[in-house]
């Protein structure tokens, strides 16, 4: 984008008819008989200047412009004589300034008589100001936004500390690197008396452990008005040593906009609620924030009902409400009525427990957050056609396993168990040994099915005995083992003694019979 500032022509006097003041003239100097003409002009209205006689049209769209922009003081100050007015040609200038940002001419006569102080400050100055909010990257149609919405980010002598932060700070190196829509929110959104301060506000955050090379991310990602500009470096400072108590700097890390809470109406109660249901455990509750820190974007009463209504519903405790919330935080992100309501009553109807049911989702919590129509609902289904009765144990702990795959795995695992032999009621028999078989990747189901027939020549009838042997590892454990064993124990040894005892055990008998061997040959 070429520097149009840089190059901005000075119109002459003669050209656009404009005459130098005569001094001999009587009367007020020309910004003064600007403002007393604009103060006449509001005079002669019924009622105070408002928003629907002071808008701008701007690129097809009417802009309202706050009333306090509009307002006209009694107080006459005296006008600084290097002042845009002072000069013959320097409304001139300005005008062709907001022109080559974007603005219609009408609308910068508009916004001049609406915002005085533009034409009172310095030219220069304002070509500055200018120039500086294009080098953090605005664009024009970014700077014509703001300049329309916030008049005084051209004329605010606060903002200088502010721009000088963003584009002369070497030694935080983040020129260039704030994201220009951020630094337009943060101009839009805050008075530029609350820019006083912002750099020591932001080493604070460095002097608390934010790596000086994750403050780009930081800055770029928090709400810059509400986590610095509002609050005082006192309350940062606060906030951040509460923070530290639960994770601090990780916790900011993964989710800055953390910082954007209030300390004392927001973020100590929400996560003392936590602290509490954990038992006062401030480890177990850090866990949980760090797991999701987006927990402390719910309110208090949001947090409380869902506990009351899991005691009360559930017949759950609060310890092992805590429980499922240290495996699945996001237990809190599930709606009362549509999720939580219906699954716990399908589970009650199936005949679990109130201890039963907290098992059940510190194992599958997925079934809390999980679709029904598109996911839940097709898994129904299957589990319903291989033959698993409704409203049963059985049902739930299916439910609970295939949880955690998806339903077209689902579908090709029945599939993989029906093309090797095996009926529906084959593998509801399997299925309720061992409910996992359900949840397994179907294409490594092959490969062990494969190895067990053909390599190990069993029958695939024998996984009705031990299913389980289908969660093992082939690499790691099956073959392994079995090459280790088939020369001592022969072809038909028991998958189960085989696989299911420990490595240690393994490998004590592994050397009790090698030695009998030995000594056997001697």
């Amino acid at each position: 984008m070429a520097d149009f500032l840089a190059t901005l022509p000075t119109p002459s006097i003669s050209r656009y008819n404009c005459r130098a003041p005569d001094k001999s003239t009587s009367g007020p100097s020309l910004p003064i008989k600007l403002i007393i003409s604009t103060a006449e002009s509001c005079a002669r209205a019924s009622y105070a200047p408002t928003s629907s006689n002071c808008t701008i049209p701007f690129l097809g769209l009417r802009t309202t412009l706050l009333p306090r922009f509009c307002s006209i003081t009694t107080t006459l100050a005296v006008v600084n004589h290097n002042s845009t007015e002072s000069f013959p040609n320097g409304r001139i200038m300005l005008s062709s300034l907001f022109q080559q940002v974007g603005f219609r001419e009408r609308d910068v006569e508009a916004l001049l008589n609406c915002n005085p102080a533009l034409t009172l400050t310095p030219f220069d100055s304002i070509q500055s100001r200018a120039r500086s909010l294009q080098a953090l990257g605005l664009s024009h149609l970014a700077l014509s936004r703001l300049i329309l919405k916030r008049p005084e980010v051209l004329t605010a002598p606060e903002i200088d500390s502010l721009l000088h932060f963003f584009l002369r700070n070497d030694d935080l190196d983040i020129r260039g690197k704030i994201e220009p829509a951020k630094i337009e929110r943060l101009l839009n959104a805050t008075e530029p008396t609350f820019f006083l301060g912002f750099e020591d506000k932001v080493r604070l955050l460095l002097h608390h452990g934010i790596p000086q090379e994750k403050l780009v991310h930081v800055l770029n990602k928090a709400n810059l008005t509400k986590a610095l500009c509002l609050k005082s470096v006192d309350e940062i400072g606060r906030t951040l040593a509460f923070l530290n108590r639960f994770g601090g700097v990780d916790l900011i890390l993964k989710r800055p906009s953390i910082l954007n809470y209030d300390l004392d109406s927001q973020l100590i109660p929400r996560i003392t609620f936590l602290l509490e249901l954990s038992g006062r455990n401030e480890d177990a509750t850090a866990t949980v924030l760090r797991k999701l820190p987006f927990l402390v974007a719910y309110s208090l009463d949001h947090l409380s009902d869902h506990v009351e209504f899991l005691k009360s519903f559930a017949g759950l405790t609060e310890s092992e409400i805590f429980r499922i919330v240290a495996v699945y935080p996001n237990l809190f992100s599930a709606s009362r009525k549509r999720k939580l309501h219906p699954r716990i009553d399908f589970l009650k109807k199936c005949g679990l427990s109130s201890q039963d049911i907290c098992r059940f989702l510190i194992k599958a919590p997925l079934f809390i957050g999980l679709s029904f129509e598109e996911n839940l609902a097709c898994k129904l289904v299957f589990l319903v056609k291989i033959g698993y009765e409704n409203r049963t144990r059985e049902l739930a702990m299916a439910m609970g396993a295939v949880t955690r795959t998806s339903c077209k795995n689902l579908q090709e695992v029945i599939g993989v168990f029906l093309n090797y032999g095996l009926t529906c009621e084959d593998i509801l028999e399997m299925s309720k040994k061992h409910p996992q078989i359900l949840q397994y990747n179907h294409e490594s189901l092959e490969e062990k099915l494969d190895y067990l027939i053909e390599d190990m020549g069993r029958e695939v009838g024998e996984l009705l005995a031990f299913p389980a042997f289908l969660g093992y590892k082939l690499d790691g454990r099956i073959k392994h083992r079995y090459e280790m064993k088939k020369s001592s124990l022969g072809e038909g040894m028991s998958l189960n003694k085989l696989l299911s005892v420990s490595a240690a055990t393994f490998s004590t008998k592994n050397k009790i019979q090698t030695i009998s061997l030995i000594d056997d040959m001697k």
